[in-house]
C-alpha cells in the first residue's frame, strides 16, 4: 500500500468530498503516468469512478473517502456485494469496448481519510480479482 499526503481539501458536504477524493485520485494516477479513460462510468450494475489505462493495462478505481474516522476506514465499505457490482460494470464495459479478450484489466483502490488536518491518500493496486 502507498501512502501520500495531499493538500487539504475543504469540502463543503458529503457529495463535494466524494468529488474531490475522486479527482484528486484521478490527479494522483495521472500523475503516474496513468491515462484516464471515462470517469464515473455508468451501467445498470452500478458504477465505476475511474476507469484508466495504465500502459497495457484497463485499471478500474474505485475511490473511498472519510472525513471522519467514526464510521470506520474507508476500504471497510468495498464489501464482497460491492466487489461483484465492480467486477460486473468492468466486464460490460470491456464488453461494450470489444476488448473483453484483448486487455488485461485489474481492480484498484484508493481511500483518502482526514488525519490530522491533512488528506492521506492510499492507493492499493490489484486489490481484488474477478476470478
Amino acid at each position: 500500500m502507498k501512502k501520500n499526503t495531499l493538500y487539504p481539501m475543504r469540502p463543503l458536504n458529503k457529495r463535494e468530498i466524494g468529488k474531490q477524493a475522486e479527482q484528486q485520485a484521478c490527479l494522483f494516477l495521472q500523475n503516474k503516468g496513468f491515462q484516464l479513460l471515462e470517469q464515473n462510468y455508468h451501467s445498470r450494475f452500478g458504477e465505476i469512478d475511474l476507469i484508466m489505462r495504465d500502459r497495457d493495462d484497463i485499471v478500474f478505481v474505485e475511490v473511498r473517502s472519510r472525513s471522519c474516522m467514526e464510521y470506520g476506514h474507508p476500504l471497510e465499505s468495498i464489501d464482497r456485494r460491492k466487489q461483484q457490482k465492480l467486477i460486473n460494470t468492468a466486464v460490460l464495459f470491456l464488453q461494450k469496448k470489444g476488448w473483453l479478450y484483448k486487455v488485461t484489466g485489474r481492480f484498484d483502490i484508493i481511500t483518502m481519510q482526514f488525519l490530522s488536518g491533512k488528506w492521506q491518500l492510499d492507493w492499493i493496486k490489484n486489490a481484488f480479482s474477478a476470478e
